[in-house]
C-alpha cells in the first residue's frame, strides 16, 4: 500500500487545527504519524490536538509558538513537549501564588505579581522555563518600572527578543519619553 502524501495532509490538519477543528485536525494528524511516525510535526500536531480538547487557548498558544521555534530551534518539539508536561504543574503553582495573594487582600484576575513570578522562577531553576510555563496561561503583572526594566532584559537574556520588543512597544504610552526605559530599546535590538 502506498504512503500518503504526509504534506497535504499536514497542511489539511494544520487548517483543521487553526479552524478549532481538533478532533479532524488529530486524526489527519495521527493518519501522518502512521506512516511517518518520526516526523515531529505530526507528533506535536497530535499532542496539540488532543490538548485542545480540555485547554484550547493554551493548544492554540503552544501551536502558534511552536510554528515560530520550530526552524529555527532544534530542540523545538522538546520544548513544546516540555511545555505541555509542565502546564499543569505550573497552573497548580501559580494557583497556590494567586490564593496567596489573595490571602493579603490582593486580588489579580488571571494574572501574578511580578514578586510571585520571581518566586516562581527560584522555584523552577530559570527564568525561561517559568516563563515559558505561564506564558500562554496567566499575566505577569508588573506594578513599577524596575519590575518592567528587570523583565524585559530577563526576556532578551533568555533570547525572546521579539516578545521583549513588543513588551516595549505596548508600553510607551505609559512610561512616556522614560530615558531608562527608551533605552532598553538599544538593549533588545542589540544581537
Amino acid at each position: 500500500m502506498a504512503k500518503i502524501n504526509h504534506k497535504l495532509l499536514l497542511e489539511r490538519a494544520e487548517r483543521e487545527f487553526l479552524e478549532g477543528d481538533y478532533s479532524d485536525a488529530l486524526r489527519n494528524y495521527g493518519l501522518v504519524l502512521n506512516d511517518y511516525p518520526s516526523l515531529d510535526e505530526a507528533k506535536i500536531g497530535v499532542f496539540l490536538s488532543d490538548f485542545a480538547t480540555e485547554n484550547e487557548d493554551e493548544a492554540q498558544a503552544l501551536f502558534d509558538y511552536y510554528q515560530i521555534i520550530k526552524d529555527k530551534e532544534k530542540d523545538a518539539v522538546d520544548t513544546i513537549d516540555s511545555m505541555i508536561n509542565n502546564l499543569t504543574i505550573s497552573k497548580k503553582e501559580i494557583q497556590k501564588l494567586l490564593v496567596d495573594s489573595l490571602k493579603e487582600k490582593v486580588e489579580y484576575s488571571d494574572g501574578i505579581r511580578y514578586s510571585d513570578f520571581l518566586t516562581l522562577i527560584e522555584s523552577r531553576g530559570s527564568f525561561k522555563k517559568a516563563f515559558e510555563d505561564i506564558m500562554f496561561s496567566t499575566k505577569v503583572i508588573i506594578s513599577n518600572k524596575d519590575e518592567f526594566i528587570d523583565f524585559v532584559q530577563q526576556l532578551k537574556n533568555e533570547g525572546f527578543d521579539e516578545m521583549a520588543l513588543q513588551y516595549l512597544d505596548a508600553s510607551t504610552n505609559r512610561f512616556g519619553n522614560d530615558q531608562d526605559i527608551l533605552a532598553l530599546y538599544n538593549v533588545v535590538s542589540s544581537r
